[in-house]
């Protein structure tokens, strides 16, 4: 059983768009994906929990989602081809351009693809970060 986001619907503006997991929970979310990309979400998770303990899990977004004081640290998500992983913010992928250059990247974003080991150091850097930044900003 595939999870809802590999579902496409129909092609909008001549491109396809992926229909949100209504999932209500991590689990939940990660339950509904191919055995890989399963094994994948679960070390991602996993990382996130031990570079940020005092992260609380939620759905937000319809992805998986990593809260400190009421406030966003990084999502998640899993994909047919790779995990998307989001920091967070432009600043995130700007500080880590040099070690995210093999993996295509958006603005707030990273693709990491399911046919290569997920670089968990560097994403328990970036969640570390990420933590460090959230916890500036609110003292």
């Amino acid at each position: 059983m595939l999870a809802r986001w590999t579902e496409v619907s129909e092609p909008v503006d001549g491109k396809s768009h992926t229909k949100r997991s209504k999932t209500s929970s991590i689990d939940e979310y990660i339950s509904g994906f191919a055995p890989d990309t399963r094994e994948a979400l679960s070390e991602v998770r996993q990382t996130i929990h031990s570079a940020a303990p005092e992260a609380v899990e939620t759905i937000s977004y319809a992805i998986p989602t990593f809260d400190v004081g009421g406030r966003h640290l990084v999502h998640f998500a899993g994909y047919a081809r790779h995990v998307g992983f989001y920091p967070g913010g432009a600043d995130a992928i700007q500080a880590f351009a040099a070690e995210l250059e093999p993996y295509r990247r958006g603005k707030g974003s990273v693709r990491f693809p399911l046919d290569r080991p997920m670089p968990l150091d560097l994403i328990a850097r970036m969640v570390a970060y990420r933590l460090h930044r959230l916890t500036q900003d609110s003292s």
